[in-house]
């Protein structure tokens, strides 16, 4: 039977309560939103299944993998959906592929008031919403059976998510069913909290005055690929802001397994990994010229470099390597807040405004931080250029 003592040992992927014959198990949100299994005992019958579907751990299954990853530099060759694509559209080439076939694609989309979830698509048209990065954990409720109903048909499956979730299925489906699933996972530097989304979706309402009509975590046809800026549709009038960007590159509201990630290497347990490919300029110069957006691929079984090879037609490809310097988390899990226990504690007690204004970039504390910081750097400027401090 599964017992989460230590939220650091579960990532919430949902294969313990899918593949539960009893539902037994069902998934619990934290103070954050983050969800984690809890047991009936009444209605566990200790089959030890939960236990071992579980992936989240250093033994995770490559046994399909290539002795080393090959990678690439990806770009769609259609102008659109290169520029719809949050990076080169490497995605979008690998669903229409399956599609084609008659196929299903998982990804991740919006639910109600923008509620980030996986959803089933057997359209381009649905697949499409798919594109664009989420900064938030998806909820998986559901996916893993609705696939394995899916492969069970004889549907070929591409589902797309974070390493942690796709080791997850791969568990979960078992090797009977996996030759007609293609897995796709992202580089992933964290996951934040699905409750502090909802109330930044509230928060940007209210500040705009009007409910929202669309959202995009990294508006690239606004302030292109390399940026990383927020924009929010409401009424009409579109606008950015970097508030919920500035909590997520602090590390703050990720989930606490994020930073003991097994994953965060160049062994990855899907057949194919997708990156913004950061550090182009020294591997394949001029291939991203006009920052339209360049994906590293790494193809990692088998199975994958078949995948490529059908769908590289429609693609600009280049071999290159993965440079684990600018992708650090090809190297290593993303280093966690020493405020991320804090900040849970008083975002539970008072709520997104206050976090936001303690430790996001809302108010005078962030401004007097931004002052003292600047104060500083010049003073060491001055020591440096008058010969102080030894």
């Amino acid at each position: 039977m599964i017992n989460i003592t230590d939220p650091k040992n579960c990532c919430g992927c949902t294969a313990c309560e899918s593949i539960c014959g009893k539902n037994a198990i069902t998934m619990k949100p934290d103070a954050l939103g983050f969800l984690y299994p809890v047991v009936d005992l009444e209605k566990c019958v200790e089959c030890g299944m939960c236990e071992k579907v579980c992936a989240f751990h250093e033994n995770y299954d490559v046994t399909l993998n290539l002795p080393q990853a090959e990678a690439y530099a990806v770009r769609h060759k259609d102008m659109h959906e290169l520029e719809t694509s949050r990076s080169g559209g490497m995605f979008v080439a690998a669903s229409d592929y399956v599609l084609e076939l008659g196929g299903v694609v998982y990804g991740v989309g919006y639910k109600e008031h923008f509620r980030v979830a996986h959803k089933r698509a057997v359209t381009k048209e649905e697949r499409n919403e798919f594109k664009g990065s989420k900064y938030v954990q998806s909820d998986l409720t559901g996916i893993f059976r609705q696939v394995k109903a899916d492969l069970r048909a004889g549907l070929p499956v591409l589902f797309s998510g974070t390493p942690c979730q796709t080791s997850g299925l791969a568990s979960f489906i078992g090797p009977r069913l996996r030759e007609n699933l293609y897995l796709v996972d992202i580089v992933c530097h964290g996951v934040p909290g699905p409750y502090i989304w909802r109330d930044y979706v509230d928060y940007m309402e209210k500040k705009m005055g009007a409910p929202l009509e669309k959202v995009n975590f990294r508006d690239k046809q606004l302030f292109g690929w390399s940026a990383h800026r927020e924009s929010f549709t409401a009424g009409g009038e579109c606008k950015d802001n970097y508030t919920y960007t500035h909590l997520f590159y602090e590390h703050i509201m990720f989930r606490h397994c994020c930073e003991v990630c097994p994953f965060a290497n160049m062994k990855r347990p899907s057949d194919i990994t997708l990156a913004d490919f950061w550090g182009w300029q020294n591997k394949v110069p001029g291939f991203n010229a006009d920052n339209k957006g360049v994906s590293l691929v790494l193809v990692n079984t088998e199975k994958g470099r078949k995948l490529m090879s059908l769908v590289k037609d429609s693609l600009n490809i280049l071999p290159t390597e993965a440079d684990t310097n600018v992708n650090p988390n090809l190297r290593r899990p993303s280093v966690i807040s020493p405020k991320r226990d804090s900040f849970e504690k008083d975002y539970e007690a008072h709520g997104l405004d206050y976090v936001m204004r303690h430790y996001g970039n809302v108010g005078i504390r962030y401004k007097m931080r931004v002052v003292r910081r600047k104060f500083r750097t010049l003073m060491r400027k001055i020591s440096r250029r008058c010969g102080f401090g030894g």
